[in-house]
């Protein structure tokens, strides 16, 4: 804009120069020049403010692996044409090179648009890990015939869709004691424990069918219930370390990714057996940080007052940070829908590095409820880690741990960790390098790492 008007002074200024020397000639250059600037000026306006665009997009949460088609409809709402238009719909250009995400269709392109036509883009895109990640803004580029003017405008706003973390089906729940959804025996029958039958009785009215032991009406020709022991399965909370410094790059997104697979599948089992179920992480929530840059990058709030723009922008610095520093809770709860809220939570996780997994920790252990297990997705173990965990553990609660990506060549030696957490009192300690391992996770009995039988030894 400033280049414009620069350009009109030149203009005007060789205009006045030429009837000040009485060059006829060079006068009227300049007035074709001053007609062609105005020309395009005009032109250049009109077509951008001409054009609108309407994204056609259902927002439903999808699973990895799922494909949405996206649809975008550029009209040209004038009555002259449009002589051609940039356009791009844009995408996260670091998720396409990872490889999160594959795009096939054309979402750039130039087009010629007659008065009131509709032009529309499509391209699909195929989403190939979890997050939270924006398509669009829908951008248009377009100017004058000579060149001179060029117009950017943001004609649609962009779609943010929600891809939810794998959630793999643990085979076996068999954990005896230290079982990570944690085991209290009761003094009374307060709940019973579908998982152990201690015996059978006389049917009763009210029984659900489900309680019914076939075999034993079977033979006795006589309707029979189970009878469970007197047992409680406490429930869990589940605390996911996503700092930076336990994430190397060259690890990533694999390691980020399986920490919270193995995260959703441990909530998917503890919501099975309807048990309370909790979450923190010192991550940060990405759509909390795509609103804050959204506020950095957009005018004042209403509310912030009459501040100037360094105070604005300073105000805006100290709400990131603290954003970035708050540690992203989920209440504990019970019920299927528990799962469905840590579940959308986690495909929202991202890394970072504000606080540190012991600062997390300490500040989140006054809300974690007494009766449910800690249960701690780490990527390495450091000496302030084993500390916040040995804390919480002299405190009260029963503490897990389960180590991920920690292969035999990785950074952070397996012993060294178990060692740590062990010195701490956390004996349960287990290892997730692959998917396959993870779903093998609750079954002691089940092929594993060798370093299953090195931490028994030791514990």
């Amino acid at each position: 804009m400033l280049r414009g008007w620069r350009w009109l002074v030149v203009i005007v200024a060789l205009i006045g120069l030429a009837l000040a020397l009485q060059a006829g000639l060079v006068a009227f250059a300049g007035y074709v020049l001053l007609g062609v600037y105005l020309l395009s000026r005009y032109l250049a306006k009109a077509w951008v403010t001409n054009l609108s665009a309407e994204r056609v997009f259902h927002s439903d949460p999808l699973e990895v692996g799922d494909t949405v088609e996206m649809t975008v409809r550029l009209t040209n709402t004038g009555t002259m044409p449009v002589g051609w238009v940039l356009i791009e719909d844009m995408v996260p250009e670091e998720a396409v090179r990872k490889r999160r995400l594959t795009i096939k269709g054309r979402r750039i392109a130039v087009l010629f648009l007659r008065p009131l036509q509709t032009r529309t883009v499509k391209y699909k895109v195929t989403f190939d890990g979890r997050g939270y990640w924006p398509l669009g803004p829908f951008m248009a580029e377009t100017g004058d015939v000579f060149g001179l003017q060029r117009r950017h405008r943001l004609l649609a706003p962009p779609a943010y869709v929600m891809v939810l973390p794998k959630m793999l089906p643990l085979r076996k729940y068999d954990f005896a004691s230290t079982r990570p959804v944690g085991e209290v025996r009761l003094a009374n029958r307060l709940f019973e424990d579908p998982t152990r039958t201690a015996g059978v009785r006389p049917y009763q009215i009210g029984d659900p069918l489900q309680r019914i032991h076939w075999r034993a009406t079977a033979r006795t020709g006589t309707l029979h219930s189970r009878v469970f022991e007197p047992t409680s399965l406490a429930g869990a909370s589940l605390l996911v370390d996503m700092h930076t410094d336990g994430y190397p790059k060259r690890g990533e997104p694999y390691r980020s990714d399986l920490a919270v697979t193995t995260t959703c599948s441990i909530a998917y089992a503890v919501s099975l057996l309807n048990q309370q179920l909790g979450l923190a992480s010192n991550g940060r929530d990405a759509a909390e940080r795509i609103r804050d840059e959204a506020l950095e990058a957009g005018e004042p709030e209403p509310e912030l007052g009459h501040a100037t723009r360094s105070e604005v922008r300073d105000r805006f610095e100290m709400l990131e940070q603290s954003n970035r520093l708050r540690p992203v809770v989920v209440d504990t709860r019970r019920g299927f829908d528990q799962f469905e809220r840590i579940r959308e939570t986690l495909a929202r996780l991202e890394l970072t590095d504000g606080r540190t997994f012991a600062e997390m920790a300490i500040e989140v252990a006054p809300r974690l409820p007494r009766d449910a297990t800690v249960v701690a997705i780490l990527p390495r173990v450091p000496v302030e880690s084993a500390l916040a965990l040995g804390l919480l553990r002299r405190q009260g609660f029963a503490v897990s741990a389960v180590l991920v990506g920690m292969a035999e060549d990785g950074s952070d030696d397996r012993a060294v960790a178990a060692g740590r957490l062990i010195a701490e009192g956390v004996r349960d300690v287990r290892f997730v390098n692959t998917e396959a391992e993870l779903m093998n996770l609750g079954d002691r009995s089940a092929p594993g790492p060798a370093e299953y039988g090195f931490l028994t030894q030791l514990a």
